[in-house]
């Protein structure tokens, strides 16, 4: 009789081990899938995404410093990814998309044989290039294109062979610009040089939208968006620094203001550093605008090529 408890109560137990097995196994299958699900370059955004809420409320998308020729391909495509998703109504170049090395780079000398592998046609077909892939994933999006002191190279270039002649120089800018060449008026992209003035603001190349300034960028320090912030003494977005970085105060005048700096699209390692580790980081910047102009910044981190945006609208979409 004991022998026979003995073999129901092990039958029970093995059945009980086959079943915890089956229920572990779903368990490892739903997680693999979850986690092929975070690191899928496509996701959907929850429902009652921003650029559709009600109020008049839209998203704003801000490019940073992508360097032509030197972009790097896995943040490129993270970022496009995403771009075709959030479905912008409104785009910020903040400049440097093309890198004017070479002969343009008048002011540094190339330090390696490698540095001198691509041509300046190039360059401008890198930039055209990723300028196609924005539009064609953000079609109905305005465009502002900010210029950067790597683009006013060329401009720097016209004036110096023209030996400053206004006339020569309107001339050659007329063929070799960088709104020319990048075809600015036939994207209808909206181009701010940085030898002009906009808004009725003290600095050139830099312009207001709602409540927020646009700049490419005047410091590189390492608090580049708390020196900016002093300078503006309002919101700003700005590039050039190649760092995510951010810093916030709060004024009587203004209330709370903050600068940012998205990051960067381009090679997180140039060679012109030579074995000086960079701090650089890619990203971009993502705001929801609201009618009257107060917005929402949110740095966008992309790490190993993988936009941390699709884990944070899935957790946004599971708990709405």
């Amino acid at each position: 009789m004991a022998s026979i408890k003995n073999t129901v109560t092990e039958a029970a137990k093995a059945g009980d081990y086959k079943k915890r097995i089956s229920e572990l196994e779903n368990l490892v299958a739903r997680l693999s899938r979850e986690l092929e699900g975070l690191h899928a370059s496509k996701f959907v955004l929850p429902a009652g995404k921003p650029r559709k809420a009600t109020g008049g409320s839209f998203c704003r998308v801000i490019v940073p410093d992508s360097h032509g020729c030197y972009i790097d391909a896995g943040a490129c495509k993270a970022f496009l990814a995403d771009l075709a998703q959030i479905d912008p109504a409104e785009i910020v170049m903040l400049g440097d998309h093309l890198d004017c090395s070479g002969f343009l780079a008048q002011h540094m000398t190339a330090n390696y044989v490698a540095e001198a592998a691509y041509t300046f046609a190039d360059d401008v077909a890198a930039a055209n290039q990723f300028l196609d892939a924005v539009q064609e994933r953000s079609p109905k999006a305005n465009v502002h294109y900010l210029e950067g002191n790597h683009e006013r190279r060329i401009e720097k270039w016209v004036v110096t062979q023209t030996l400053r002649h206004a006339k020569d120089a309107e001339y050659l800018r007329g063929l070799f610009s960088a709104p020319i060449i990048l075809h600015a008026k036939k994207r209808g992209l909206r181009w701010y040089n940085q030898g002009e003035f906009y808004h009725e603001l003290a600095i050139p190349a830099t312009i207001r939208l709602g409540a927020c300034h646009f700049t490419h960028g005047e410091y590189t320090c390492q608090n580049a968006a708390k020196s900016h912030l002093a300078k503006f003494g309002a919101n700003v977005v700005h590039g050039h620094t190649h760092r995510i970085d951010s810093y916030a105060i709060r004024t009587v005048a203004e209330g709370s203001i903050q600068a940012w700096s998205p990051g960067c699209l381009c090679k997180l390692q140039r060679l012109w550093n030579h074995t000086n580790l960079t701090n650089w980081g890619h990203g971009y910047g993502l705001q929801v605008v609201q009618s009257s102009g107060r917005f929402l910044h949110i740095n966008i981190p992309i790490v190993d090529g993988r936009s941390l945006l699709a884990p944070l609208a899935k957790t946004l979409g599971s708990t709405s």
